[in-house]
């Protein structure tokens, strides 16, 4: 009998900001320094700001007190003021590898006045034996409900 391996689902999370479309993409990509929160970081030193250049193929990484840079990632699809797709390069160990990657794909849909912001984390089973405990860590209240609220009240300023 093979052995079967389940696949971890996504990490889906969403929010309403009080901001319409544009303004939410804005706040995300180009404002994503002043929200993402400072004790999520790689480096070895304090994170000053978090920086998503605005094209398919730019960085998104991070800047230490020190200005030395350390990725995360890169830009998949770029389609403002209603997608991007972020490829997370980040190891189960929340190191950069160059030749790893799963992906963070936030939607951007007007609501009225305000924007419903979905997010999903896929490909986690490219974690492989890590998955699960990624999966938890990401989805736990720290992780993207905490990241995603902290951006809301950032967009919805």
């Amino acid at each position: 009998m093979s052995e079967t391996k389940i696949k971890p689902a996504p990490v889906r999370r969403s929010v309403t900001v009080k901001a319409a479309q544009a303004r939410a993409f804005q706040v995300f990509t180009d404002g994503f320094g002043r929200w993402w929160p400072k004790d999520h970081h790689i480096g070895k030193v304090a994170m000053t700001a978090g920086v998503i250049e605005p094209r398919v193929g730019g960085r998104w990484y991070e800047v230490s007190e020190d200005g030395s840079q350390c990725d995360w990632g890169k830009v998949l699809v770029w389609e403002p003021p209603a997608r991007i797709v972020l490829a997370w390069q980040l190891t189960a160990q929340w190191q950069y590898a160059p030749d790893f990657q799963t992906e963070v794909e936030v939607r951007f849909t007007p609501e009225g006045d305000a924007t419903r912001v979905e997010l999903e984390h896929r490909c986690l089973e490219r974690f492989g034996i890590d998955a699960e405990k990624v999966r938890t860590s990401i989805d736990s209240p720290k992780g993207w409900p905490d990241i995603l609220r902290q951006y809301a009240e950032a967009a919805s300023e």
